[in-house]
């Protein structure tokens, strides 16, 4: 059912783990939910009806990189990313925070201005401002909007971790007067604090003084150990206002997926279902599957004789296996779109089992076997 405005529905819970739905003008979104990375208007390798039969309600975009390709004007010339690219489902948009870290060889951090980039495409001057963020959003006419922040790499140092906070929380400031009013749309704030409890406290105290209609949880996947990221998680989720949703930016794996679900997390994105497939690497009920591995070389067997999306049950991974051994590119497209469609099928399982009040037993069964 589609709403005129943006909403946010804790069907309920089991445990901590959250069921829940958000509703938009362009379309539901179940969650927990997983969205594809699309950072310059494409899922690589993957057609937007292809994303579709996944059942993929939304997919991520990212600010920087298309501000530079194809640029706010070409886009608003059609209305929109959405139009651009075929997609008519939602569209969550990174702010560029993600690559002022990425990129800092790249950009000075200014508290008044902004970040200053210098293009990694043709050297030209960026500046990448709070406003300046939220007015590419506004072009690429995105669905949920997130606030520009600094995201620190990975360090123990507080004081790094507390000025980034101070910077983060004055540009979600002026992230939310940019942004305005508009019910149509989200805008999320993104949290900050390492893995200091104190600190992500704080972080979200002071987001949640400004409001915002969903809250993220910023500057980890970033290298720690998973289970360091899943004691701040547990340390910190329960701070968050239960009537919006939370986002864990970047993660990740599906193990990643279970334990951050286990303590209430509602919408991931990532870029492993495609960047492994472009290597060979399938995500499967069994474990990762290396498919360059020779012992696949005579395996009859598809990854999924329940996948005929593109016919992928037809395909053996004898002939997956044949087809990146002769480096063809139709390696990549069916592997890539074999772990969307395992993702979004390990998500509807996920929400099953909350539904049903058996995901403890779910999560011990599947929590282990992606690291293998």
């Amino acid at each position: 059912m589609y709403t005129s405005d943006f909403s946010f529905e804790l069907i309920t819970q089991d445990d901590k783990a959250r069921l829940g739905k958000i509703n938009t003008p362009r379309g539901e979104i179940d969650t927990p939910a997983f969205m594809p990375v699309g950072t310059l208007g494409t899922v690589k390798g993957v057609y937007t009806d292809d994303l579709l039969k996944t059942n993929t309600h939304i997919i991520l975009g990212n600010t920087y990189h298309l501000m530079l390709r194809p640029g706010i004007e070409n886009l608003k010339k059609f209305g929109g990313l959405h139009k651009f690219m075929n997609w008519n489902k939602p569209i969550l948009t990174d702010s560029g925070g993600y690559q002022i870290m990425s990129l800092s060889n790249l950009n000075k951090i200014d508290l008044k201005i902004g970040a200053v980039f210098k293009s990694h495409i043709d050297g030209k001057k960026i500046i990448l401002s709070p406003e300046k963020s939220i007015q590419v959003q506004k072009a690429i006419n995105s669905d949920i909007l997130m606030v520009l922040d600094e995201c620190p790499k990975l360090t123990k140092d507080k004081k790094v971790l507390s000025n980034a906070i101070h910077v983060s929380t004055e540009w979600a400031k002026r992230s939310k007067t940019e942004f305005g009013k508009n019910k149509k749309k989200a805008l999320f704030g993104i949290t900050q604090g390492g893995l200091f409890k104190d600190l992500r406290i704080e972080s979200i105290t002071k987001l949640v003084e400004i409001g915002f209609d969903g809250y993220a949880m910023g500057g980890l996947a970033v290298g720690e150990k998973q289970i360091d990221m899943f004691k701040i998680l547990n340390e910190t989720t329960e701070f968050l206002p239960t009537n919006k949703p939370r986002y864990l930016m970047g993660v990740g794996t599906p193990s990643d997926i279970l334990g951050a679900v286990k303590e209430g997390i509602d919408m991931f994105d990532c870029v492993m279902p495609t960047r492994s497939g472009r290597t060979g690497l399938a995500f499967t009920w069994e474990g990762k599957i290396n498919l360059k591995n020779s012992k696949y070389k005579q395996d009859k067997s598809p990854l999924d004789p329940n996948c005929d999306i593109r016919e992928l049950n037809k395909y053996s991974k004898s002939y997956l296996n044949h087809l990146i051994k002769s480096d063809e590119m139709l390696a990549s497209m069916l592997i890539s779109l074999h772990n969307i469609y395992f993702y979004q099928q390990f998500m509807l399982e996920i929400r099953k089992n909350i539904k049903n009040k058996t995901f403890k037993k779910f999560y011990k069964k599947y929590i282990n076997l992606f690291e293998k």
